[in-house]
């Protein structure tokens, strides 16, 4: 994957200290999501149907 042209968006639930920051991407096929202090390293996709998801158990919270 070219990492210079994906948009990564880091969560708003991240905070100003750097120690738990989480970034996710739209892949077209697939939504991406990584630790954005290894930004080179590895991440993982999931179908957009299980991030959707996924986010609506947070809110539901």
């Amino acid at each position: 994957m070219d990492h210079e042209r994906v948009h990564w968006f880091k969560s708003s639930y991240s905070g100003g200290s750097g120690t738990e920051c989480v970034e996710v991407a739209d892949l077209h096929s697939a939504v991406g999501v990584r630790d954005s202090k290894r930004p080179r390293g590895l991440h993982i996709a999931v179908r957009h149907s299980a991030w959707s998801g996924f986010v609506a158990f947070l809110r539901a919270q």
